[in-house]
């Protein structure tokens, strides 16, 4: 535990060591806005349901934005070798990553919560799909934090490691859409719609929290995170 708790504490605080973090958080938070209230004041009502549907979009581009580095950088400096050779475990340096990854997202999302305030003085907006939403949305942005994870994990190339990220994020948030649902086999339909990433977002967003889109969220950051471990043990076979 010690040693994830070093490797968040390090990879968390690069993050603000340079303006990267500063330039990521302030083109989130002005652009969401800029976004939202663009027809906020068109609808007449004092709800958040706009903002909660862009953000999975935002987050899409954000978030493999935020991961691309994690492992693509160590690869190109040369540091992951070092890094391999300290006397921690590779899922405690996966974890840790994602940690401050996530930490770092989280702190983000909190930032923009003055966008529900001016909500709030402006209306009186449901407080449920508020908190749902935003519980939705570190949900998704974990589950698409691990993917970039493993994604930076396979390249020394960030560009690459990005759009990869970006495709594969994208793919599995419409999988579940009605649009792609529409035209697929009536077997898959089930399928298509636990898959879908988007789909269970949207049931978080409506303040209902089910332990089903719970657990799926979670399964997939395990997933990828396990895959993460695997890719790094495999540099070390090599």
């Amino acid at each position: 535990m010690n040693n994830i708790w070093t490797i968040l504490r390090k990879e968390f605080r690069s993050y603000f060591d340079s303006p990267v973090a500063y330039i990521y958080i302030t083109f989130f938070l002005v652009l969401s806005s800029w976004l939202f209230m663009r027809g906020f004041f068109l609808v007449g009502q004092a709800s958040m349901r706009g903002f909660f549907g862009i953000l999975p979009w935002l987050l899409l581009f954000f978030v493999p934005a935020v991961t691309m580095r994690l492992w693509a950088e160590e690869k190109k400096l040369g540091t992951i070798e070092l890094l391999m050779t300290l006397p921690v475990r590779d899922h405690e340096v996966v974890l840790g990553k994602f940690l401050a990854s996530f930490f770092f997202l989280v702190v983000t999302m909190a930032l923009s919560f003055s966008i529900p305030l001016m909500t709030a003085l402006l209306g009186n907006p449901d407080a449920g799909p508020v908190l749902g939403g935003y519980f939705g949305a570190v949900l998704l942005g974990a589950a698409y934090l691990a993917i970039g994870l493993f994604v930076s994990s396979l390249t020394e190339n960030q560009i690459i490691a990005f759009i990869i990220a970006v495709t594969l994020t994208f793919l599995l948030f419409i999988v579940g859409e009605e649009f792609v649902v529409y035209s697929a086999p009536s077997a898959l339909v089930p399928i298509l719609k636990f898959l879908g990433m988007g789909a269970h977002f949207d049931s978080i967003g409506r303040g209902v929290v089910d332990s089903r889109d719970v657990i799926y969220y979670l399964s997939v950051v395990g997933f990828f995170l396990y895959l993460n471990v695997r890719a790094v043990e495999s540099r070390k076979w090599k």
